[in-house]
């Protein structure tokens, strides 16, 4: 994640790297995903599942495929049956138009249907990005399916990095902007930006081509719903009703150039997770926004720690 500069970000940079840190940026000015239709006889997710053992639900952020996951799951699948979800739209995975108005609610039933369906019970959600925020609305919604949450790289409400006393209403309009904005870019302008955005999302720049195949592979449609509904979903004050013991992992390497230390993040996450009442936050030395890819030992070993935990 990200801290503001001593001097402060103005709310143009701010909006420029809730995008950054939220999205892969569309590359063209066109919904390239395929389009599912929607009668909705089961979930509209699709998965693969590997291992045996206690469910573990790993699921991808926004304009993201399994991939982000895919060294985890392989190396927790010995003891541990992992379930590596994809949500619809993203990274070249059919859109579902019924599914895009209320994006995160949609998503957050999805996977309810998901668990339902293959009778899954007390599960541990991993969730990166996006799917943090997402696996928190999990456990509100249904916190008897769930055992335990991890969060990778992800806060309760994103806009309040610079300014806690922001709102979800106050947000709503500089959301609507930022939507416009995408919407109205031209496929150059599209380009460029995800060619300087992604740059920040890891720090192995082997990992670029696919970030930017998923970004053009993305629905747009889809990928402005979403990112609409982080900047306007604030869980700060929700997550007090969550009794699951949950694991934040932070990053904070990617944003040195805007003022950020490991303190002063961490200090962000934890002013955002206070209410939090069984957390524990962790922040990597090294990893930027894809922790799993750019510092997947330490991840694998604070999962571990946090899954044998009593």
């Amino acid at each position: 994640m990200l801290c503001k500069k001593r001097s402060g970000l103005n709310m143009g940079v701010l909006t420029a790297i809730i995008i950054a840190v939220l999205a892969s940026v569309l590359s063209s000015n066109q919904s390239y995903g395929e389009t599912m239709p929607s009668n909705k006889p089961k979930s509209a997710l699709s998965a693969e599942t590997k291992g045996t053992g206690p469910a573990l639900i790993f699921i991808p952020g926004l304009n993201s495929g399994k991939e982000t996951f895919r060294a985890t799951c392989n190396y927790f699948q010995q003891n541990y049956q992992c379930h590596l979800l994809q949500l619809p739209g993203f990274a070249g995975h059919p859109a579902v138009p019924d599914l895009q108005q209320d994006f995160l609610v949609a998503m957050r039933d999805e996977v309810l249907v998901y668990i339902n369906t293959h009778k899954l019970h007390k599960v541990t959600l991993v969730g990166h990005s996006l799917a943090g925020t997402l696996s928190l609305m999990l456990a509100l919604q249904a916190p008897e399916l769930i055992d335990k949450i991890v969060i990778v790289d992800a806060l309760p409400f994103y806009p309040a990095i610079q300014n806690p006393t922001l709102t979800a209403e106050l947000m709503r309009p500089q959301a609507e902007q930022m939507r416009a904005m995408m919407n109205n870019q031209s496929q150059a302008d599209y380009e460029k930006s995800a060619a300087a955005h992604m740059q920040g999302m890891s720090n192995n720049p082997a990992h670029l081509p696919l970030l930017i195949e998923w970004s053009k592979s993305s629905d747009r449609t889809t990928t402005t719903q979403a990112m609409v509904a982080l900047m306007t979903t604030d869980l700060r004050n929700d997550i007090a009703a969550i009794q699951q013991p949950t694991l934040v992992l932070g990053a904070w390497a990617a944003y040195k150039t805007y003022g950020a230390t490991k303190d002063s993040t961490a200090g962000i996450y934890k002013q955002q997770y206070k209410k939090l009442k069984n957390v524990d936050i962790r922040m990597s030395d090294t990893g930027y926004h894809f922790l799993t890819w750019d510092d997947g030992n330490w991840v694998n070993q604070q999962i571990s720690e946090f899954l044998s935990a009593k």
